[in-house]
């Protein structure tokens, strides 16, 4: 198999209990079921046993859970912002969640793309400021292929588009003229894909990031002091928009439906763009978002629904 990563990716290092932001707070915690088999096998009379088995819940959708202490921290983050799990019984028995966060792992057949999210704000502030293109490396693994119904065809066509999004990005143009050109590019080969219909939901740009299941009372107030004003020619934003590209794009051989994701890398220029122009901003999204499933699935929804985010309206935008 082959593995493939931003150049950045080595560089990433969990700062643990010095971190402005805790993954550990905020959001539910999900417990896999390979984790649960291996807390069955704990000590009764462990006191860490008998916690897991005290905050062990079913959320509304039958996942397990963890429940949340007050101020929405996981119960097992510490005074020191320290996981008492991982003290206890080592990080490799934390939930997969916990023990590959900020990380996305994403496999296509022989190939699995690995990278880092603006979730974290480390990751954030090391992406937001990278200097240059993006590049990537790659290593071969001794692992089999995933099993899956990806049309090879399909795949390859999605590639080698996405490098051509790439070169557009990286190209000496303003970054609104490379954003037009990307966006241009995407709705031509969307329509090589199969049919996208946008629809007319009247909803503005602004009431788009009211999220439903809010995470951070700090990106309510970001929304609400939105300022309209034309997108910097910044590197920051190239990496804003290279970062979407490269986690999203590819999965459109599943669904298809990749003028959506090409418009998330857009917006998320925007976003930078109109709420605060730094990596906290972006951090703050992606946690908000990227992490919610309520909320990335309205996004989602929104992406092709919503009046403001069709594509001549986002072309609008850029001008």
């Amino acid at each position: 198999m082959i593995i493939i990563k931003p150049s950045y990716y080595k560089d990433f290092k969990c700062i643990a209990g010095d971190c402005p932001d805790s993954c550990c707070q905020g959001w539910e915690v999900d417990a896999d079921d390979e984790s649960l088999e291996f807390y069955k096998t704990l000590d009764p009379s462990l006191e860490i046993k008998q916690r897991i088995d005290r905050v062990l819940d079913k959320d509304e959708f039958d996942n397990n859970i963890f429940t949340l202490a007050p101020k929405k921290r996981c119960p097992f983050l510490n005074d020191e912002n320290l996981c008492d799990m991982h003290i206890a019984i080592g990080g490799e028995h934390t939930p997969f969640t916990c023990r590959t966060f900020p990380r996305f792992i994403h496999d296509f057949g022989g190939t699995r793309e690995i990278g880092i999210s603006f979730s974290c704000p480390v990751a954030a502030d090391m992406m937001y400021n990278m200097q240059g293109h993006l590049q990537f490396e790659s290593e071969y693994m001794d692992e089999l292929p995933t099993l899956n119904d990806i049309d090879a065809a399909t795949y390859i066509k999605l590639k080698n588009a996405r490098q051509t999004a790439f070169d557009i990005l990286a190209s000496d143009k303003h970054i609104t003229e490379r954003l037009q050109e990307l966006l241009l590019f995407a709705k031509d080969l969307q329509e090589e894909l199969s049919d996208y219909e946008e629809a007319n939901v009247p909803i503005s740009f602004q009431d788009v990031f009211r999220n439903p299941e809010l995470i951070n009372p700090e990106w309510q107030e970001k929304v609400d002091n939105m300022q309209i004003k034309p997108i910097s020619n910044t590197n920051a934003n190239e990496n804003i928009a290279a970062y979407f590209i490269y986690k999203y794009f590819l999965d459109a051989v599943f669904d298809l439906d990749m003028l959506s994701k090409v418009k998330m890398a857009i917006v998320g220029v925007l976003i930078n763009t109109y709420f605060g122009e730094d990596a906290w901003t972006v951090h703050l999204w992606s946690k908000e978002t990227e992490h919610s499933q309520y909320n990335m699935d309205r996004y989602k929804k929104l992406l092709k629904e919503a009046q403001c985010l069709k594509t001549n309206s986002i072309l609008c935008m850029l001008k």
